[in-house]
């Protein structure tokens, strides 16, 4: 399901605005503006989710799906390829899908009620994305990672996940506490979904049941889901 995922998003966004690649959609002013309109019935508008339609219930599920540019995309289908396998085999597809699903919309969903007056669109996997590492520092806390780190020029370095996965959450929470309810970077989703994915982790499988992992093979970049 993790490669599944992958390709699911990879989809959505070959074949929406924001990609680029159906011409369709026109260009310049119109391509912008099919963009807003995209994004705005597809992703999560808290001002409407709360006091709009009933359909507006379903759009931090559909926004899961959707991505707003190539970067945004990549960022976050990276991290789930490195994080995701590993859970899903200890989860299985069906509870890991869940578990993706479920953690993502309620991430959204947070994100939302702390910003229930903003007419601002969000969209991407960031929430369930985060929900995944949470699950994958407890259930492989001693896996290595192999990261690269701008201050020591993008040398490949392997850390284990109980030290760079905590590391992640903590800058989620530094930039949460500078963001704007303005465009940009959903980072309290990202906090609320890592916290999720933990917490389910933790109640679902204990403390007794850790899994002690090889190290990871695949590179991770410096994109933050």
């Amino acid at each position: 399901m993790t490669y599944g995922l992958i390709v699911l998003c990879g989809l959505v966004f070959a074949l929406g605005p924001a990609s680029g690649l159906v011409p369709g959609y026109g260009s310049g002013d119109a391509l912008l503006a099919a963009q807003r309109a995209y994004f705005r019935h597809w992703g999560v508008v808290p001002a409407e989710l709360f006091d709009g339609p009933a359909g507006a219930a379903l759009t931090p599920a559909t926004a899961l799906f959707v991505h707003g540019s190539w970067v945004h995309l990549l960022g976050n289908m990276l991290f789930l390829f490195v994080f995701g396998a590993m859970t899903e085999e200890r989860m299985g597809r069906v509870e890991f899908t869940l578990f993706y699903v479920g953690c993502g919309y309620l991430a959204l969903l947070g994100y939302a009620a702390a910003n229930a007056a903003s007419e601002q669109s969000l969209v991407g996997a960031s929430g369930a994305v985060s929900a995944v590492l949470g699950a994958f520092l407890f259930l492989f806390p001693r896996a290595r990672v192999t990261s690269l780190l701008p201050f020591l020029f993008f040398l490949p370095l392997r850390f284990p996940a109980w030290v760079v996965l905590p590391c992640w959450a903590a800058l989620q929470w530094l930039a949460a506490g500078r963001a704007s309810d303005g465009p940009g970077v959903a980072y309290l989703a990202h906090l609320v979904g890592f916290g999720l994915g933990f917490g389910y982790a933790w109640v679902r499988y204990g403390r007794g049941t850790r899994v002690k992992a090889a190290p990871a093979p695949v590179t991770e970049g410096e994109t933050q889901p």
